[in-house]
């Protein structure tokens, strides 16, 4: 990790301590540090006008890192992020399409669950809550050993 990518993520790591107009400040700073065309600038820069409640605003700078390429994790984060952003704009529909694009038939993807989850948030507000919850109650049985088989056949017999 070089010394640009602590400091960002030092930011991140103490935001939760701090006032947001003062998180934005330091990220700001920080993306001032990178050229223009640098994703992963343009990346936290959505980040962050996203975590202050400018969702408008971070929206077409998510657009814009990923269309200069983004690795992963930040891919994968900056797709999340996007769906999530347009959804809290009223966009549930778009946030799907995204999420489904992204992340349909890559369950071992490292982000696939938490895709999941904000893939059952935008279903819920498309009013199709029960294909929601077998979409959460299918990305939790992996992760129960005991149960697993079990909840998948109750998330499988909630569509029936």
């Amino acid at each position: 990790m070089d010394d640009w990518t602590t400091r960002v993520a030092a930011v991140w790591a103490d935001a939760g301590s701090r006032p947001e107009p003062e998180v934005e400040a330091a990220i700001e700073s920080l993306v001032a540090e990178r050229p223009a065309d640098d994703a992963i600038a343009v990346f936290e820069l959505a980040g962050v006008r996203d975590y202050v409640g400018r969702e408008a605003e971070a929206e077409p700078l998510y657009r814009r890192a990923l269309e200069l390429g983004l690795d992963e994790p930040q891919h994968g984060q900056a797709v999340i992020q996007l769906a999530s952003t347009v959804r809290n704009l009223g966009r549930p529909d778009e946030a799907l399409a995204l999420l489904r694009e992204e992340f349909a038939g890559h369950q071992e993807h490292p982000l696939a669950d938490a895709a999941t989850a904000f893939a059952a948030l935008a279903l819920a507000d498309l009013g199709t809550e029960r294909e929601a919850l077998v979409a959460v109650l299918r990305a939790l049985a992996p992760h129960l050993p005991a149960y697993g088989r079990a909840v998948t056949a109750y998330a499988d017999e909630l569509l029936d």
